[in-house]
This record gives structure tokens, sequence and C-alpha cells, in this order.
């Protein structure tokens, strides 16, 4: 069985980071972008990272430019933006494509993995929750804000 923890990602500084570096935690996967209508949900993103700070919780921000180039800036734009006016601390990855031939691995599985919803990503800020043990929990579109997520979070977390 495929789990998070087989897929790596470059960091916004360019190295390969292993997804298996966040084993045991429950994750929250975004696919991000910082000129878009849910760009705001990145202070969300980061109440939920504060929330959970100390506890196995983390949220991974993958920005993307697929929809409306709404992600044009470089990794050190994005970063700068995100630190900048959300005051973002959770892991920031480089740009990726979420959708079609280019798609990075990690997230063709994440549009497979969940047979409750499996096609391709919708919008930027689609949210994909994670166990511990590296399965894709549950799929959550665009508009359902991240303040939402806290009890389903915390049911991960008691298990």
């Amino acid at each position: 069985m495929t789990t998070l923890y087989d897929f790596s990602a470059k960091r916004t500084d360019g190295a390969e980071q292993a997804l298996s570096a966040y084993e045991g935690r429950v994750a929250l996967l975004v696919n991000t972008a910082s000129e878009c209508g849910y760009t705001r949900q990145y202070a969300g993103l980061q109440e939920l990272q504060d929330y959970f700070a100390g506890q196995d919780f983390v949220v991974l921000g993958f920005p993307c430019n697929q929809f409306g180039g709404q992600e044009p800036g470089g990794e050190d734009e994005i970063v700068a933006f995100c630190q900048g006016r959300f005051g973002v601390t959770f892991p920031l990855f480089a740009k990726l494509q979420v959708n079609g031939d280019g798609a990075h691995p990690l997230w063709r599985w994440l549009t497979q993995a969940d047979s409750e919803r499996p096609h391709p990503i919708k919008w930027n800020f689609t949210k994909f929750l994670v166990d511990g043990r590296g399965r894709v929990v549950k799929r959550y579109e665009p508009a359902v804000e991240p303040h939402e997520l806290v009890d389903d979070v915390k049911a991960l977390l008691a298990r």
C-alpha cells in the first residue's frame, strides 16, 4: 500500500525532502496560491498549525500556478509573501503541478487515494488530511475553511 511517506517533494530551497520525515504525524496537505480569493486561508492554516503546536500535526503547503495563474512568483517570493503577510511557519514546498500529465506523483496519488472523491483538483486550497500512518483520510474542497477541520484533526490525534 502506498502512503504519504513513499513520496518526496522539493523544498523552496530546491533540496529534495522525503515526506517520511513527517511519519507518525497527522498532516494536512494543501495546494496554495498567493493571488487567489482563498489566499486568506493561509491565516487559518497557520492558526491550525499554532493550535496544534506541540502535537503530532503539521500543515504542508504546496504552491501551484495551474489555476488562473494565481501563483506566478518564484519560491523566494512565495516564502516572503506567506511569512510576511500571514506569518506562515509551516513547511512550504517548491511550486508544482497538481493535475494533468505534469502532476507531481504525490498529487496524482492524493487524487486517486481518496476513494470518496477521486478526481482532479478543482482549484487552489484543496486540502487532504492524512493520518499518522500516511493514509488519506479525507479531502476538503477549497471553500472549506481551515477552522472547520479542527474536530477531524483532534479525532486523528486521539487515535
